[in-house]
């Protein structure tokens, strides 16, 4: 199976990929050993799952390069999160990132490009206007642990790095990976000198986001994010509604990919 496309390309045909079979427990097959291999050609404007596999930036050498891979048989088996019924591939968010998304996406339809300048207004314009700062309203459950409660936002990924800036990695949870569970960062209050700081964190080359404010768990198998009031949620970049429960597992062994 082969992509030529975004982000939300990828996840639409992961998705797809992912309920064609049910799983056969029988056999002791995983997904990955069951479904067609995934090659993902990048034709988006960050493509964030194809560069963390590896792949060039530009769809010409990351086409060259899947290809010198099915010459060679060449290929990896990652893992998914899932979010409710829904797979995805690098990252989910609940809050202040899909809120921003929301507002990138409703400019893109007026006729804006998608540029960082467009996030960056669209970040600053979402935190200062467009959120309640005073009241975190999210819970984090997992089992076996008490509650994390009276959190402002919450990053989930799959792998890192979160995103890109340009050529520039952005990584809350640096050590993501596809060959582990599911990793979280999430803010407690969105205090102006204190998110200011957890942000730049994100940019540093050796990133290890830290503070008070600041939760980060590592490699998770299962959990929940609750929150008192409907909050927005995306996944892989592409913005889905709002949410007040969402339930994540991390799907270990899910999808072949060429690369």
């Amino acid at each position: 199976m082969v992509t030529l496309g975004g982000d939300g390309t990828v996840n639409e045909v992961v998705n797809g990929l992912m309920a064609a079979e049910p799983p056969t427990f029988r056999t002791g097959q995983t997904s990955a050993e069951r479904l067609p291999a995934l090659a993902t050609v990048p034709g988006g404007s960050t493509n964030v799952f194809a560069r963390a596999l590896g792949l060039p930036r530009e769809w010409p050498d990351g086409t060259s390069m899947i290809l010198e891979g099915l010459r060679l048989g060449r290929s990896r088996t990652i893992g998914l999160g899932r979010a409710d019924d829904r797979y995805f591939t690098f990252c989910a968010g609940f809050g202040l990132d899909a809120a921003v998304i929301r507002r990138v996406e409703q400019a893109r339809k007026r006729g804006r490009v998608s540029t960082p300048a467009l996030y960056f207004r669209s970040t600053a314009s979402q935190y200062f206007v467009g959120s309640d700062r005073r009241h975190p309203p999210i819970t984090l459950e997992r089992p076996g642990e008490a509650p994390a409660t009276e959190l402002a936002t919450a990053i989930i990924q799959n792998t890192a790095p979160w995103t890109y800036l340009g050529d520039r990695e952005i990584n809350p949870n640096p050590e993501a990976s596809f060959d582990l569970g599911l990793d979280v960062l999430a803010i407690r209050q969105l205090k102006v000198a204190s998110t200011a700081r957890t942000v730049t964190q994100f940019f540093s080359r050796q990133p290890d986001p830290h503070g008070k404010q600041v939760l980060r768990l590592h490699d998770l198998a299962e959990f929940t994010l609750l929150s008192g009031r409907p909050l927005p949620f995306q996944l892989d970049g592409d913005y889905l509604g709002e949410r007040e429960k969402i339930r994540f597992t991390s799907i270990p062994a899910a999808l072949r990919v060429i690369c």
